[in-house]
């Protein structure tokens, strides 16, 4: 059984203990000692709120940490919660943490939640991030009513973000997994979701979980499987989302757990995929999406000089992975200066669909292209920027639009480079 040589005998004792559960809220942590009390007390007042009658667990999954966050997920008492919502729930509310391994690993975190709800045999599992500082109680509904009372099985998110936050996600997950996988999921990357029991129980049996991107990226694999296997898919708006600051380490490391786990699944996938000519609206079940209007202050000359010196440092390896007339545009917008500078959505396209057919070719290293594309990933994140500088909530939804939609259009072009290219 898959969960076997996963779960300890601590573990596995503490589980059947709890028996079987209608709704599991897993928590992948590693030093979140500074969040992670308030999003378990948003978990239990959601739980309240929500769900006084289900049988509910919350399972801590962490990595490794050194500051206190499993004894702040178990030692936090119910009792707070029942005072302030004046709602008592009718079962035991259940937390239990263990330690999977003694550092982080996002691939090992989740699967050992799915094992913990496929003995529990759970009905819904909920995921959130440990980091979520603007989760609010109805969250938890907003996940899990979906499964509950409409049979979906993946509920994926959306947020309220800061105008120019989600670069990532904006320029190349979202446009690259809808204009391939032919679903317009906005994140399908993400750190909150809810899934029905047939999807956790048939990707826990998947073979991902020993490979190198299957370790680093399961997010993204889920969101593939749960399209590609017909599975019922939905998004549900969460309301805004948490900013993070990243340095430039943290981009190359953001780009394998995303990028690298997106171009690795495409191998998988391939029969499915490329037959796929369109992409079809996905049901969001609650809420909408507006943009939040906070400026973000961004060093654009920084940017654009470190998309510049990344161009001319990498041309050698960009001669392996891009096309001769890729290349030569690239090298004509590293020369523009930042007040004209633009990189247009045809070439971005290509050059997004070039990398991701030398990672399938395997051209170079795996590993040494996607880090050859965060220079690239720069340039067109200040490109966005430039473009939207002055554009309403409104126009900068439709600019993302237009990307999608260039991104549909060059499909053919990304086949014929996926199939040919030498």
């Amino acid at each position: 059984m898959a969960e076997e040589t996963l779960l300890s005998d601590e573990f596995l004792r503490q589980l059947i203990n709890v028996g079987e559960v209608d709704i599991l809220v897993g928590l992948p942590t590693h030093n979140n000692a500074r969040t992670i009390q308030q999003v378990t007390r948003a978990v239990q007042a959601g739980i309240l709120q929500g769900f006084p009658r289900e049988r509910t667990v919350i399972i801590n999954a962490d990595g490794g940490s050194q500051d206190r966050t499993r004894e702040m997920v178990t030692g936090l008492a119910i009792d707070d919660v029942w005072s302030a919502s004046k709602v008592y729930a009718l079962r035991t509310l259940h937390a239990i943490s263990t330690e999977y391994a003694r550092s982080p690993e996002p691939g090992r975190a989740l699967r050992t939640i799915l094992a913990a709800a496929d003995l529990l045999r759970a009905k819904v599992t909920v995921v959130l991030s440990p980091e979520s500082t603007t989760i609010e109680p109805g969250w938890l509904q907003r996940l899990v009513r979906p499964i509950y009372s409409d049979n979906f099985d993946l509920v994926s998110p959306t947020y309220r973000r800061q105008r120019f936050e989600g670069l990532l996600m904006r320029n190349l997950l979202y446009p690259m997994t809808r204009a391939v996988y032919g679903y317009r999921v906005q994140e399908p990357y993400a750190q909150e979701f809810a899934i029905s029991s047939r999807l956790a129980t048939d990707f826990l049996n998947q073979n991902i979980w020993n490979a190198e991107w299957g370790r680093a990226g399961p997010e993204i694999y889920l969101t593939v499987a749960a399209i590609t296997g017909n599975y019922r898919v939905c998004q549900a708006f969460l309301g805004v989302k948490a900013r993070t600051n990243r340095n430039a380490r943290d981009m190359v490391l953001a780009l394998r757990r995303t990028v690298g786990a997106l171009f690795s699944s495409l191998d998988r996938s391939l029969a499915v995929w490329s037959a796929i000519s369109s992409s079809q609206v996905v049901p969001l079940v609650d809420g909408h999406g507006d943009v939040s209007p906070e400026p973000l202050k961004v060093n654009r000359k920084r940017l654009r000089d470190m998309f510049a010196n990344g161009v001319s440092e990498l041309e050698p390896v960009f001669r392996s992975i891009l096309s001769p007339a890729t290349l030569a545009e690239v090298q004509r917008i590293a020369a523009l200066e930042t007040a004209e500078f633009r990189y247009p959505h045809e070439v971005w396209a290509k050059t997004v669909f070039e990398f991701a057919a030398s990672f399938h070719h395997s051209v170079i290293n795996r590993d040494h292209i996607i880090q050859a594309l965060v220079p690239l990933f720069r340039g067109r994140a200040l490109s966005f920027l430039l473009e939207n500088r002055n554009a309403s909530e409104e126009q900068i939804e439709r600019n993302v639009e237009s990307l999608c939609e260039e991104f549909e259009r060059q499909k053919p072009y990304f086949l014929e480079v996926w199939n040919h290219r030498k």
